[in-house]
């Protein structure tokens, strides 16, 4: 018999405004990315969390990808725009640890720790005019702003979303929106 996981609560997609301004805009489209990463979890049985069914991409599961965003999003919310010390698991010697660790701890902890991450990105978010630079920049870039790294939030969840579909598809038929 299949598991399912009992997941979190997922946080409500809603539809970005069509006439809003760029903040709005920004953040309610990032939004959107973010709960549709809940929404791709939602009543997948225990092994497909875990399954890497992608021989090119041998860490790519859907706890795996939960795993990424939420670093993602603490890389460039806290270390990048405010330059508060980096805590993810990727390292030197390690750069796949946030991909590992999502293929060894429940789907539901990952999901609790992603959104807990993505409230923190909104509280820095509300505080920063859209035109502050960032702190840090990564090696060999230009300094990126608020607005510049809210796009990029939207690009990278939505382009993870895609792998959630296929993952998902490939797991148990389950498509969607």
């Amino acid at each position: 018999m299949t598991e399912h996981i009992t997941l979190p609560a997922a946080p409500e997609r809603v539809d970005p405004p069509t006439d809003a301004d760029e903040r709005t805009m920004l953040t309610t489209w990032l939004d959107r990315h973010r709960a549709t990463v809940h929404a791709k979890c939602a009543g997948i049985a225990a092994e497909h969390a875990t399954a890497t069914p992608l021989p090119t991409s041998p860490l790519m599961s859907v706890g795996a990808i939960v795993s990424h965003l939420r670093w993602v999003e603490h890389a460039w919310f806290e270390w990048i725009l405010l330059g508060l010390p980096e805590r993810g698991y990727a390292t030197p010697e390690d750069p796949d640890g946030e991909w590992r660790r999502g293929n060894e701890v429940p789907l539901g902890t990952l999901l609790e720790e992603y959104e807990a991450q993505c409230e923190r990105s909104r509280e820095i978010t509300a505080e920063l005019d859209l035109d502050t630079v960032a702190v840090r920049r990564r090696e060999g870039e230009d300094a990126t702003t608020l607005r510049w790294v809210l796009v990029h939030m939207i690009e990278e969840t939505a382009r993870h979303n895609g792998h959630l579909d296929i993952l998902r598809e490939l797991a148990d038929g389950t498509t969607g929106e």
